[in-house]
Parts: C-alpha cells; sequence; structure tokens
C-alpha cells in the first residue's frame, strides 16, 4: 500500500510539473515566434509605405550600378542623378546617439535598435507595372538572391494574390498603388528562424532537467509526503483486524447460545431472526478480515496450479437451488479443462460472491447467467437482469459500503462490500474486474485473469 501511494504521489506531482512545463515552454517559443513575424511585419509596412526603402536612406544608397561592378569614377565625383554611397557622407549627417552608461538600459537600446535597423535588415523587393510586368528589382541589401530568384519569388506571389506570408524562409508584403503598380517586399527571417529553432531546443532542455530534478526530489521526499496517510491507513487495518478478531469470539457464544435455547425450547420466529443477524455479522466480519488482508503487502499468499473449471462448477452448483427457490432462470456455460496458478480459496470466495450478488440484485423471475472462457485470457462473467442498475460510473460499484440502492441492500442483506472484496481478489492475481451495462436491464460483471501468475506475484510468493 505504501509503494502504491509512493507511486501515485510521484506520477501526479511529475504530471502536474510537466503539464506546467509544457505550457510554459510553449508560450515563450509562440511569445518568440509572434515577435519576430510581428517585427518583421513592421518593417516591411515601413519599406512598403515608403516605396521600398526606410525613411530618410534612399538618398544614401550605394547606387546600383555600383553594386553590379562599375566601378566609381578615379576622381572620386559623382555624376548627376547618381545616389550616394554611405561612405561618402559626412560624419555630420549622421544623427548623433546619446552615450548610455548602462548598457542594457530598454530606451538606449531601442534608440540603437532604429537607428541600426536599415543597416542590418537583408531585404530585396520587385515592383510590377499594372499588366504584372516586372519593372524594376533591387537586391542591394541581400547576397543569396539574384534578381532572376527575386524575380521568380515576386512571380509566384504576385500570382497567389496574398498579400503576406511566408515564402522558405523570406517573409514578404505585398503593397499597390493607386496607378495599379505593384510592389512585393522579401526579408530575410533565417538569422531568426534559427535562434527560434536554438531557442526551442534549450528551453526543451532546461525542461528535461528540471523534470529530472524535480523527480528526485519528489521521490526522496514522497515518503514523507504520505507518511500522515499511511499511518492512517494503518491504524485504520489494524483496527479492522482487531475488531474482526475480538467481534469472532461474541458472535460463536451468541451462536451457541440459540442452539441450546432452540434445544430446550423449540424454533421460534426469534431464535431464527438472532441466527439470520448473527450469520450476517459472520459474513460481514469474513469480508472486512479478507480485505484487510488483500491491502497487506507483505501477506504470504500461497499460489498453486489447480482447476479452476472444477472450482467455479462446484461453487455455481451451489447456488442453483438458491435460484430455482426465488423463480429465476439459472444458466451455466463452464469450459472445461481450464487451469490457473492462484489462490483457490480465493477464486472460489470471487465467483461466490458474484453469484451471491447476482441472486440477491436480479429482478424477479428474472435470469443470472455464469460463463468461464479461455481465449488469450481466463474470463470470468456473470451476469444477471436488475431494475435497478446504476447511473453513471459503474465503476462506483466496487467502491467499500458504497450501495446504489440503500433500501434494497436492507432487504438483501447487503453490506455494499462485497464487490470490493472481489475485486481485491481479481487484482491480487493479476487480473481486473469491470461493471458493463447491457441496455436498461442487464449487469454484467467481467472478471479478466492472466493464465501465468505475473513475475511480480511470483517473486512476491517466492518471498
Amino acid at each position: 500500500m505504501v509503494k502504491k501511494l509512493r507511486k501515485k504521489f510521484v506520477i501526479t506531482a511529475m504530471l502536474s510539473l510537466l503539464l506546467i512545463l509544457v505550457i510554459m515552454i510553449a508560450v515563450i517559443n509562440i511569445v518568440n515566434v509572434v515577435q519576430i513575424i510581428s517585427d518583421a511585419d513592421e518593417m516591411l509596412t515601413v519599406l512598403n509605405e515608403n516605396d521600398g526603402y526606410f525613411p530618410g536612406m534612399k538618398d544614401k544608397l550605394i547606387p546600383k550600378d555600383f553594386a553590379e561592378g562599375q566601378e566609381a569614377p578615379p576622381d572620386g565625383s559623382i555624376s548627376e542623378g547618381q545616389e550616394v554611397p554611405p561612405d561618402s557622407s559626412s560624419s555630420s549627417d549622421r544623427v548623433p546617439i546619446p552615450r548610455q552608461n548602462d548598457p542594457f538600459a530598454f530606451e538606449h537600446l531601442k534608440t540603437m535598435r532604429s537607428a541600426e535597423m536599415p543597416y542590418q535588415s537583408r531585404y530585396f523587393w520587385v515592383r510590377f507595372d499594372e499588366s504584372g510586368n516586372v519593372t524594376e528589382t533591387d537586391t542591394r541589401h541581400i547576397v543569396a538572391i539574384t534578381e532572376d530568384t527575386a524575380v521568380t519569388y515576386a512571380t509566384s506571389v504576385y500570382e497567389s494574390g496574398k498579400e503576406k506570408g511566408f515564402l522558405q524562409s523570406y517573409r514578404y508584403r505585398a503593397g499597390s498603388n493607386d496607378d495599379g503598380s505593384a510592389i512585393i517586399i522579401f526579408t530575410d527571417l533565417s538569422g531568426q528562424l534559427i535562434n527560434i529553432y536554438r531557442l526551442l531546443w534549450q528551453s526543451l532542455l532546461v525542461g528535461v532537467i528540471a523534470l529530472a530534478a524535480m523527480f528526485v526530489l519528489v521521490f526522496l521526499f514522497s515518503g514523507q509526503a504520505v507518511a500522515p496517510v499511511v499511518e492512517s491507513l494503518e491504524k485504520q487495518k489494524r483496527f479492522i483486524t482487531d475488531a474482526g478478531h475480538e467481534l469472532k469470539t461474541p458472535l460463536a457464544v451468541i451462536s451457541a447460545n440459540i442452539d441450546v435455547l432452540e434445544l430446550e425450547s423449540g424454533k421460534s420466529e426469534w431464535t431464527g431472526s438472532i441466527r439470520n443477524q448473527v450469520k450476517r455479522m459472520n459474513s460481514l466480519v469474513k469480508n472486512l478480515l479478507t480485505l484487510s488482508r488483500m491491502d497487506e503487502e507483505r501477506m504470504h499468499v500461497v499460489y498453486s496450479d489447480f482447476d479452476m473449471s472444477a472450482a467455479v462448477k462446484e461453487t455455481a452448483l451451489s447456488f442453483e437451488a438458491v435460484a430455482e427457490s426465488k423463480s429465476k432462470k439459472y444458466l451455466m456455460d463452464i469450459e472445461e479443462g481450464i487451469h490457473i496458478t492462484g489462490d483457490k480459496n480465493a477464486i472460489v470466495q470471487l465467483s461466490s460472491l458474484l453469484l451471491d450478488n447476482a441472486i440477491k440484485y436480479s429482478s424477479d423471475n428474472g435470469f443470472i447467467h455464469i460463463i468461464l472462457s479461455k481465449d488469450k485470457n481466463i474470463v470470468l462473467e456473470v451476469s444477471n437482469t436488475s431494475d435497478c442498475i446504476p447511473q453513471g460510473n459503474l465503476e462506483r460499484l466496487f467502491d467499500r459500503f458504497y450501495r446504489a440502492d440503500s433500501s434494497r441492500s436492507r432487504e438483501s442483506g447487503g453490506y455494499g462490500i462485497g464487490l470490493s472484496v472481489a475485486q481485491a481478489i481479481a487484482q491480487s492475481h493479476g487480473g481486473t474486474i469491470q461493471a458493463l451495462r447491457d441496455g436498461d436491464k442487464i449487469i454484467r460483471f467481467v472478471v479478466t485473469l492472466p493464465k501465468v501468475l505475473p513475475k511480480n506475484l511470483q517473486k512476491t510468493n517466492s518471498r
């Protein structure tokens, strides 16, 4: 039980941390991508509004013929109509930027970024006339793109009719003028995309390291975290075990006294009632002690190979007369020769509990059907008709002391513990039990057991 509690605590804590880390990493990276795209769109908008140039930079750019390899005049003079290279501009033309002692001052960084953006941006553009013909290209601000490539990219975007988007690692924006001409501007985001991938991998690495470190800490301190719960459960189990053993003695004395009274005075309504209540109390004590044993991790159970078909058939036959006495149809489909490695007494108790539950809660003149079959696993199924199948999740039926219909349970003598014992027995053999609804009138309890005892139970049994 302690191991199960610690395991659940560690799993819950790690899943919670994993969810938080996933959300944090996703938000950080999504915000980063959105911001990069937003900055690119903002720059493209500025270029689009200024006919492909940054404000005030058109007259300071390297002339296109110089950029294509034409030599400047030997005397350094620039003919009329040519643009002045940035190197030939005097220092007085530059906008002075105030010095800032703090290199991380936000306003200073914004000013520097705005001033350097025209020189750091990698972009190119292509202009089209109203007929869709290319009239001008500008690839002076990027090295990886030739004019032919620029025309190919721009034509593809122009024909698609999209206003903005991505083409490979380039973000583009298309703009149109009143005369029908259009300009499509591209900016290279390869550097930013590399940074996006880098941030993603770094955040994932940090997340994995944080998850591993948290796992170690949670695992080390999980024992202390579940200690109060474990202590409470241990006290509860000890109380149930002690109370169960203490109750056996007075119940045995009461039963013996009833026998004496019936020998002296004969049977009566009162002695019969007392005997029935003693029987109910003995059944309750037996089930409580079974649950307590099943919860005990170090309980030593001797598993052996036995004929499960014979054991289940013998148990089923003992209930046949009870079902017929209550005018209920009783069907048995038990495959012969099914062997299992397990606790024979526990398997007999499991089938007995399911059949007893079916007879108690089956509808008047209904039917009870028990099936034992073998395929990949061994399947024991008990179904019955019922007028009071609970709505919602049927797994609650296996909760201790849960009763879907309290009044019906009192009439039938149920305490809401039998199915809990059945579930504990199934789990102790490495199996499962399910409650299934067939329509509105039939409920099925399906027990699935492995043919071979699981290795963890084999180790427990060997110890």
